[in-house]
């Protein structure tokens, strides 16, 4: 079991004098389903953004077990799920590839604005003909003297119509495989690109999701991110990492959304009894801790091994799959031992439910996850 040194404690109990401020009309805001720019500012008075990233570009230069124990308090704290996953998804997306695989330029450039707020990040992989098969990606670069022109379309880009940069994935070889795919930066305001409107979603609404379209987009060759060919080694260790930061913040929701359960279970009296005396009530919470402490422990352990150079291609589709299905079946739980309080949207646990299934779909689908292993363990061949 991880034990925490002073520091760590000190990083995450510090998010505690933002959590009035954060959830203040949380359950309004995902009705209206717009991202709020008042609350970005919070999240970048918290310094969150910058955890993972070096000093000298702003960044807390702390490491990714670190990090992922402030995230968690994220999830504990914040009850705007949406909120929580543009975070995430503007670190991963792009601070993350940024600081591995970026020029001095590159980085100078972008990773102070990534780490302040300032700047937010995306990246466009899924293509709505190709879906959660990266590798089936159309958009294409060619090269033209010292630019690169992109055409085609991504879709599903969480934090698409407000980003200020957007790491694109695109074919510079098709007939080369994984081979053939490069990375670029690319400015929001760069001709040739543009977004789509928000998409309309179950769940997450408070996090904007779009297409974007790249019709003769010309992107200097230098704002290539890594190397020609290079976009899947990029993307495989981005996705690491965002597998990691997204679900330990759900972990975080989970560990929340017990402990309002315990205290409801104990304070609900019903046929003259605390319901958690019953047993199919207390049955459903502990197996909520249950569902935590396994997600906690695949996440931290696999974040430990993945620091250590291990492979973890089994541990990380594990500790996803286990994650955002325990997240789901927790939310489920919450609403039934809740009762018809629990359906009220006023509760918030509705909104759980809804932003949970989100985790079973993005990263890598559940059924995505199964073969993963099963493919691992050499079945199917």
């Amino acid at each position: 079991m991880t034990r925490w040194n002073a520091d760590q404690l000190a990083l995450r109990a510090g998010l505690a004098r933002w959590r009035d401020d954060l959830n203040e009309g949380h359950v309004e805001r995902d009705e209206e389903g717009g991202f709020s720019w008042d609350k970005w500012k919070l999240i970048k008075d918290t310094g969150i953004l910058s955890l993972p990233f070096d000093e000298r570009w702003g960044g807390l230069g702390q490491d990714i077990v670190t990090t992922m124990y402030v995230l968690e308090g994220l999830g504990e704290t914040c009850r705007d799920g949406g909120l929580s996953f543009s975070t995430t998804t503007s670190i991963c997306s792009t601070g993350i590839p940024l600081e591995h695989f970026g020029t001095e330029e590159q980085k100078a450039r972008y990773l102070p604005g990534i780490c302040s707020g300032d700047l937010i990040g995306a990246h466009a992989i899924t293509e709505a003909s190709g879906g959660s098969d990266a590798m089936k990606m159309l958009t294409r670069a060619e090269r033209d003297g010292d630019h690169f022109v992109l055409n085609g379309s991504k879709t599903f880009v969480s934090n698409g119509p407000i980003a200020d940069v957007v790491v694109v994935y695109a074919r510079t070889r098709p007939d080369a495989g994984a081979l053939g795919i490069t990375t670029f930066l690319v400015d929001k305001d760069t001709p040739g690109m543009t977004a789509g409107k928000p998409l309309k979603k179950m769940g997450l609404r408070t996090s904007p999701l779009s297409e974007l379209f790249f019709d003769d987009c010309r992107v200097p060759a230098d704002r290539v991110l890594g190397r020609v060919g290079g976009g899947f080694i990029v993307l495989d260790h981005v996705m690491k990492r965002e597998i990691l930061f997204s679900f330990i913040v759900n972990a975080g929701e989970m560990q929340h959304r017990l402990d309002r359960c315990i205290e409801y279970a104990k304070t609900r009296v019903q046929f003259g009894k605390p319901i958690g005396s019953h047993q199919s009530i207390a049955n459903k919470i502990v197996d909520m801790k249950i569902k935590l402490e396994t997600a906690r422990k695949w996440l931290y352990d696999t974040a430990e091994r993945l620091v250590a150079g291990e492979n973890v291609t089994v541990d990380l589709a594990v500790a996803k799959l286990l994650t955002s299905e325990g997240n789901l079946e927790s939310s489920l739980s919450a609403v039934q031992i809740f009762g018809g309080h629990g359906y009220m949207a006023e509760s918030g646990l509705e909104k759980d439910v809804r932003n949970s299934v989100a985790g079973t779909i993005y990263s890598g689908t559940t059924e995505i996850q199964y073969n993963r292993i099963a493919s691992m363990l050499g079945l199917g061949k």
